[in-house]
């Protein structure tokens, strides 16, 4: 199951197949489409860092899958002029995994940790005195004969990005001096981006086909991206080599993912709580037995984007359908008199 879903077109999670998006990266705050507030604070906070040639605070991005954390830490690195370390919080089992990253740093750097609610908690504490003081605390040796010893570090600004702001510790989050909130973005900055990407891969996009694409990529600019490579195939091979409103359309209707962005198991998701569980309350379980989905990919997958489009409501007792559903699936809710 989990085979499958890693697949969806539509799922902000990176696939290994979007590869290709590294070249699409816009690499100055400038270039980067959307997020108005947070380039507005980052471009002060990084020139007031720039005329007091000190390393920028620590910053912390959250926010949904997709949304451009990772480009916003290179863009980050390109604007101070600094060179870009990258980790990722399971990769850094140990503690010395995360010892030999930050020895290796060179003054001024910026060290980017995805997923960084996912680092061991013994790991995440050497993080502590790495941010605060730029001092690395090591115990060396062992059976009693062990001793701490204090590495100085040169100035680094940590970038770290999750998905899960929650989980953080309450100790590394107090540490960022700089926290920022990624939100969806709307219809016109997803129809920029969409016509952007257009020009770095020399394919012309009408306006109006950009647009559809934005309106379908469930707001999130990695899905705008997919969603125009799998069109781009069908405009050259079934269309006129130009992405129009028609081919668009057409190309959509082919991969299944409808005029609000929901694919195959979406549709499958709402139809059971429908039409088994008549509109719930039921349980994420019994909805997961229903479908052949695990929990976990119902909870972590499916449900974010239905629930903040307003096609269900968790309840204390379960999932229920908002009349959006019903009205999307063309279903008659029982007991209405129309």
């Amino acid at each position: 199951m989990e085979e499958q879903i890693d697949e969806r077109i539509i799922s902000a999670e990176e696939l290994d197949s979007d590869a290709f998006e590294q070249s699409l990266r816009p690499l100055s705050l400038d270039e980067y489409v959307g997020q108005e507030e947070i380039k507005e604070n980052l471009r002060i906070f990084i020139e007031a860092a720039k005329m007091r040639e000190e390393s920028l605070d620590h910053v912390l991005l959250y926010g949904p899958p997709g949304l451009g954390k990772t480009t916003l830490a290179h863009i980050i690195a390109n604007e101070l002029g600094s060179n870009i370390k990258t980790a990722s919080g399971p990769s850094l089992e140990k503690s010395g995994d995360l010892a030999a990253v930050l020895s290796n740093l060179e003054p001024g750097d910026v060290l980017f940790i995805d997923e960084i609610h996912r680092m061991p908690k013994f790991v995440e504490e050497i993080l502590y005195p790495a941010m605060e003081d730029f001092e690395l605390d090591i115990i060396i040796g062992s059976d009693g004969k062990s001793k701490s010893i204090k590495i100085d570090l040169p100035p680094f600004t940590l970038v770290g990005a999750t998905t899960r702001a929650g989980d953080l510790s309450s100790p590394l989050r107090d540490r960022f001096g700089i926290v920022s909130k990624l939100n969806y973005y709307k219809d016109t900055e997803l129809q920029q981006i969409v016509k952007r990407t257009g020009r770095v891969l020399d394919m012309a996009i009408t306006d109006d086909a950009a647009l559809e694409i934005a309106r379908r990529c469930r707001k999130t600019p990695r899905v705008a991206n997919r969603l125009f490579k799998r069109v781009r195939d069908f405009a050259l091979v079934k269309g006129t080599g130009t992405i129009d409103y028609e081919i668009t359309l057409d190309s959509l209707k082919r991969l299944k993912v409808d005029e609000y962005g929901l694919d195959e198991i979406d549709i499958d998701y709402l139809e059971a709580l429908i039409n088994k569980f008549n509109g719930g309350p039921v349980g994420v379980e019994t909805i997961s037995t229903a479908i052949g989905e695990e929990v976990s990919t119902i909870e972590d997958v499916v449900e974010p984007f239905l629930l903040q489009e307003g096609f269900i409501k968790r309840t204390p007792r379960g999932r229920v359908a908002t009349e959006k559903a019903y009205d999307h699936l063309k279903i008659t809710r029982q007991g209405s008199l129309f």
